[in-house]
């Protein structure tokens, strides 16, 4: 590792600023998710994870300031330093990489198995019902396997397909026995507000059930997290090979 070639300098701070540039972005997006999931009860089992988040971007963060600074000093010491903790965090990245595959199809089929787990959505427990209608209304879906018959007679609000809905999903009409329940039975609600509920048979439903949708939206997003993962890695090799 003698004395660096322009041209391989250059490049090598400008990988290095681009890498520091993204760490920095990263490690703001961890601080925001750990702040966003600090009160919820995932946060247990997710704070390993921000933990190791943390150390790995702070690590690359001040090893692409040590880049820069040896490639623009040429100063040996710190070209090592950044050659060697880059190469080990690359290595740890492909891990994931590798990881995060292979456990991609099991994460898939943990949702599945915990949102059947749920059904039959007309006896589901209150935290469920919450959740599925979050579901809902942020994939404009019903139900999760065979759309609002899930719910029996009694299909919530959430399920209700508007006019401006209607030109991007598919709605369809509910059977004749069916109705529209403004408020699902909760302990806080008394036994007539359990029944509340509305009929208008020119309301319509969406057709599509929710779970093939959310096993869709998760895979697609292990996907581009894998992806994100091998770039990531792809950068870093670079920066070390400009060493070579």
């Amino acid at each position: 590792m003698g004395r660096i070639h322009i041209c391989v300098k250059r490049t090598l701070i400008f990988v290095c600023v681009l890498i520091c540039i993204i760490s920095t972005l990263l490690l703001a997006i961890t601080l925001f998710g750990h702040g966003y999931f600090h009160q919820s009860e995932e946060i247990e089992d997710i704070l390993p994870g921000i933990v190791v988040m943390y150390v790995l971007e702070a690590a690359t963060l001040v090893l692409s300031i040590f880049g820069v600074y040896g490639a623009r000093k040429e100063k040996k010491w710190a070209l090592v330093l950044f050659s060697v903790g880059m190469s080990l965090a690359s290595l740890y990245l492909f891990v994931e990489c590798v990881n995060a595959y292979h456990s991609k199809h099991e994460m898939e089929e943990l949702t599945r198995e915990e949102h059947l787990a749920m059904m039959p959505l007309s006896g589901a427990k209150q935290t469920d019902i919450e959740t599925i209608y979050n579901i809902q209304t942020n994939l404009k879906c019903c139900g999760l396997v065979q759309g609002y018959q899930d719910w029996g007679t009694d299909i919530p609000l959430s399920c209700l397909c508007s006019d401006e809905d209607s030109t991007d999903f598919k709605c369809v009409a509910p059977g004749n026995n069916t109705r529209f329940v403004i408020h699902y039975p909760n302990s806080d609600m008394s036994e007539d507000d359990d029944h509340k509920g509305l009929m208008d048979e020119h309301m319509l439903v969406y057709e599509k059930p929710c779970l093939p949708i959310l096993i869709s939206v998760e895979s697609y997003a292990i996907s581009l997290g894998i992806g994100t993962l091998v770039a990531l890695t792809a950068l870093w090799v670079l920066s070390v090979g400009l060493l070579d």
